[in-house]
């Protein structure tokens, strides 16, 4: 039986394969799992997201699986705990930085609505032939940094913020092509009423 044709990145890795079919581009509303995303994607500042994607359990581990009024209450024991742990990408700032965007998210009232403003509170439904087509930064992915640095996040550039949107479905940058893309274009979550208004 003949593969589904797929974004080119998606390679033959079963682990990224499973990422790109089940989880890449779909819409997250959910504040923690927004949450693990924001700090994952500013992991990989540097690196693969496939090496970051393998050491996902890892992170929930050592992050007490991204409770963020949990890591806001971090130690130095805690940072030097986290810098043993073989199970994650050992980085002190990256560590310290995930330590202080807890803190910084609970200080935002809502989160998600922050987040999906940028994109006017619906994925935008992008219609990319190839992987050159497919950009590394927008104007709402620079407009998400500058506001998320003002209330104290780190690791949030526009190339991680951008990542974000595509991981946590605010674009849809599958390839026209790819057979995720008509599943995800109207295919998640419609984007929920913040405060009672739409």
């Amino acid at each position: 039986m003949n593969a589904p044709k797929r974004c080119p990145w998606a390679g033959e890795d079963p682990l990224y394969l499973a990422y790109h079919d089940t989880e890449w581009g779909v819409p997250v509303l959910d504040p923690h799992r927004l949450f693990e995303l924001l700090c994952l994607e500013g992991a990989q500042a540097g690196l693969a997201w496939i090496t970051i994607l393998r050491r996902r359990e890892g992170y929930r581990a050592a992050f007490d699986g991204f409770d963020a009024r949990r890591m806001a209450e971090y130690t130095d024991a805690d940072r030097d705990r986290l810098m043993a742990d073989a199970g994650i990408v050992r980085n002190r700032s990256k560590i310290a930085a995930f330590i202080g965007n807890a803190r910084a998210w609970l200080g935002v009232e809502d989160p998600v609505r922050l987040l999906w403003s940028f994109v006017g509170g619906a994925p935008i439904q992008n219609q990319w032939l190839t992987m050159e087509d497919v950009p590394a930064t927008t104007d709402a992915s620079h407009a998400m940094s500058k506001a998320l640095r003002v209330l104290g996040f780190r690791f949030v550039g526009p190339t991680i913020c951008y990542a974000l949107m595509q991981s946590a479905g605010l674009v849809n940058d599958h390839l026209v092509d790819c057979f995720r893309y008509g599943q995800v274009t109207g295919g998640g979550p419609a984007p929920r009423c913040w405060h009672g208004a739409c």
